[in-house]
């Protein structure tokens, strides 16, 4: 007896309630309700993104699910559920920046809880990688976000959560719920702690002005954007800043920062207007190439980003700002399917 109470307490653990179903009561004139009961979720990690998986799980008040992955001498590799997830909702974390090998775990990772029964399957993705191809730029060119998007629901992704993705239209590509967080939600409170007086922002180019905008209307500020030329990817041959700067802290804001060069190029030119000091606020930390050494030779006197990419290494002039508490607070609300319209600053 006592073996059959213990199995039916682990049983019961394993489930939460959700939501409520109006019943009509037998002894009263009111209605009275009565929760669902629904398998509690599971939360996984792709290799690339563990450590913020990590992060997401403890805020979330759960352990990251066990999970593994073989490699192949060859390169291929194959993953694995390590425990039951039939019927349940599993949320697979795991940002999408090059190599392909990381889309091609989170799609196998899918395709898997896919086979083993799970009822939801969230990918939730961090950094949307391959964002930048959103259109055709120029002839016989692909896009990529598109292909991308096509693949995930073709894996079996039945969700996606994302934080600012290069271009909201790419929401457009899903046939599937997509829930865009917005960095701003982290990054607002993090500005407000610098204490700044003549707080102008900018945008360090004309397809980040409508971000820059969004971020002066909340802190009540200024706003300058900068045109830029380039030459071909990650390189500019021309740059102009549009507005006055002479006086104020500068903080500009992207969604993404690869080589550093449109950041640091505009953080200089800046401090040559008159700016007091140039601070950068942007999301996805892709760094690459020679992004470090640009950081730490530029005027810049602050980067803040968040955790949606592994740094690569960590220099004075970079603090980060987990998106953890969000991404859990958002997966709370999605399995208990409440509203996260309030989770937006702007």
């Amino acid at each position: 007896m006592a073996e059959l109470v213990d199995a039916l307490d682990s049983k019961s653990s394993s489930f939460e309630s959700v939501g409520s179903i109006p019943t009509q009561g037998t002894n009263t004139t009111q209605p009275t309700t009565m929760k669902q009961k629904v398998p509690k979720p599971k939360i996984f990690a792709c290799s690339q993104s563990l450590e913020l998986a990590e992060n997401i799980a403890k805020s979330y008040g759960c352990e990251l699910g066990k999970s593994k992955k073989n490699i192949f001498s060859d390169g291929e590799f194959q993953v694995a559920f390590e425990e039951s997830i039939r019927g349940r909702r599993i949320f697979i974390i795991g940002s999408t920046f090059p190599p392909s090998d990381n889309l091609m775990e989170m799609l196998l990772m899918i395709d898997a809880a896919k086979r083993a029964s799970a009822r939801h399957i969230t990918a939730v993705m961090p950094y949307f990688g391959w964002a930048r191809q959103d259109r055709k730029d120029k002839p016989r060119v692909p896009i990529a976000a598109k292909m991308v998007a096509n693949l995930l629901q073709a894996a079996g992704a039945t969700r996606i959560i994302t934080m600012d993705l290069h271009a909201d239209q790419i929401q457009g590509f899903f046939e599937k719920p997509v829930d865009h967080l917005y960095a701003s939600t982290i990054f607002l409170p993090a500005i407000k702690s610098l204490n700044l007086s003549d707080i102008t922002v900018a945008s360090p180019d004309m397809g980040g002005s409508k971000r820059a905008y969004a971020y002066s209307k909340f802190l009540e500020s200024e706003v300058v954007v900068c045109y830029k030329q380039r030459l071909k990817a990650n390189v500019i041959s021309h740059m102009e800043l549009i507005g006055n700067v002479e006086g104020r802290n500068v903080i500009l804001v992207d969604d993404m920062i690869d080589t550093a060069g449109t950041l640091t190029k505009a953080a200089d030119l800046m401090m040559e207007k008159g700016a007091k000091s140039v601070r950068a606020i942007c999301t996805h930390p892709v760094l690459s190439g020679e992004a470090y050494k640009r950081i730490e030779k530029s005027k810049l006197e602050e980067l803040i980003i968040s955790d949606t990419i592994p740094l690569k290494k960590e220099i004075s002039k970079i603090k980060v700002v987990s998106c953890a508490p969000l991404f859990a607070d958002i997966m709370h609300k999605v399995q208990g399917n409440e509203s996260i319209s309030g989770q937006f600053l702007m």
